[in-house]
C-alpha cells in the first residue's frame, strides 16, 4: 500500500517485501523525453552519449533526466571505462501497473454499484411519475 511517503509495499514471488517509491516512478514516466529514452532502453542497452543523439537538449539535460530515471530505479548503469551503460529496469513499472490496476478495479466496482443506485432511483421516480399521471379505473357496476 503506498502511504504519504509515496512508498509502495509490494509482495514478490520470493516471498519478501520490498518499498518501490511510486512517486519516484510516476514522476519519470511524466516526462516525454525520460518516456523516449525509457522506449529507446527496452530495445537494448546503450551509451549515454547514444541516448543524447536524438535530443535537442544538451548532454547536461539529458543526465539529468537520466538520473531521474535512475532515482526511479527504472535505469540501471554500468560503468566500463569511462564510458556508461544503460539499461531498462522494467520492475517499478510493473509496480506501478499493480497499484493503478487495483485502484482502476476499486473505482470501477465502486462507480457500477452507483451506476446501478442511480438507475434504481430513476426508474422508481417513473414509476411514481407514471402512477401519478394515470387516473384510476372505474368499476363498472
Amino acid at each position: 500500500m503506498a502511504g504519504s511517503t509515496g512508498l509502495l509495499t509490494i509482495f514478490i514471488p520470493m516471498g519478501e517485501y520490498r518499498a518501490v517509491n511510486l512517486d519516484h516512478t510516476l514522476i519519470a514516466l511524466a516526462d516525454p523525453t525520460r518516456r523516449a529514452i525509457l522506449q529507446r532502453l527496452s530495445r537494448g542497452e546503450a551509451r549515454v552519449t547514444e541516448l543524447a543523439e536524438p535530443f535537442d537538449i544538451s548532454l547536461n539535460s539529458v543526465s539529468k533526466h537520466i538520473r531521474i530515471l535512475e532515482r526511479a530505479q527504472l535505469v540501471k548503469r554500468r560503468v566500463s571505462g569511462r564510458e556508461h551503460f544503460l539499461t531498462f529496469n522494467p520492475a517499478p513499472m510493473e509496480s506501478a501497473v499493480e497499484w493503478i490496476e487495483r485502484h482502476r478495479m476499486f473505482w470501477t466496482q465502486r462507480l457500477d454499484a452507483l451506476e446501478a443506485a442511480l438507475r434504481a432511483d430513476d426508474a422508481v421516480a417513473a414509476a411514481r411519475e407514471r402512477s401519478k399521471q394515470t387516473p384510476p379505473k372505474r368499476r363498472k357496476k
